[in-house]
């Protein structure tokens, strides 16, 4: 009996976690929060939210806070901004001035996160990370941040992690596969999104 317990668990720890983006804890998405939420979190005004909706989407955190700081918000301000909303970086490309915006990440976090790649999995995260930090901070750390899916082997729930895709970006993705270019993709998506939507959609993905 035990050994067959065992057996269960080792199975079910060797299943990668699907979602690709990491789980949020209460952080929101920047590029896509409703300006209305956006006006009531930590450093906003009606006048900034209203600015920032009308700059989205921003391809880094570094462009929204180098925005943030030109709204006159302090760096301060910023940072605990930041532990409300945020935009995704991408585990495998985030430069050192990226993470270091991750509130609480710190150059230790800049240097692990760079240390593993490349990360396929959150599942990989957990166990990398976990050596540094409790799993609560683990759990912290993921939701700020994105692992890019292949477009042409994504799972639905890939697909509906990256924030605002939903289950119609879901289907239009596997409608079009194989995907072969940058260019295929901003066309095809481009039936249904505006150009700005698809320059935020083309961040969380990869072709492979």
């Amino acid at each position: 009996m035990f050994r067959i317990i065992a057996l269960t668990l080792a199975l079910f720890l060797a299943v990668p976690a699907a979602a690709q983006v990491g789980k949020s804890l209460g952080v929101v998405d920047a590029n896509t929060v409703a300006e209305a939420d956006l006006a009531k979190l930590p450093g906003m005004t009606s006048a900034i939210a209203k600015a920032v909706v009308a700059a989205r989407p921003f391809d880094s955190i570094v462009a929204l806070n180098t925005f943030l700081l030109g709204q006159k918000l302090t760096p301060a301000q910023a940072s605990e901004f930041y532990k409300s909303a945020f935009i995704h970086i991408n585990l495998n490309t985030a430069t050192a001035a990226e993470i270091m915006l991750v509130p609480g990440a710190g150059k230790r976090m800049a240097h692990e996160f760079e240390e593993y790649r490349p990360w396929k999995s959150y599942a990989q995260f957990d166990k990398e990370i976990g050596k540094y930090v409790d799993a609560k901070e683990v759990a912290r750390l993921a939701q700020y941040t994105f692992i890019a899916v292949n477009i042409n082997t994504a799972t639905d729930e890939d697909v509906m992690s990256i924030p605002g895709a939903g289950r119609r970006m879901a289907r239009e993705f596997k409608e079009y596969r194989p995907w072969k270019t940058p260019a295929q993709f901003e066309k095809e998506i481009g039936k249904y999104v505006d150009a700005k939507e698809v320059k935020r959609l083309w961040r969380y993905v990869t072709i492979q």
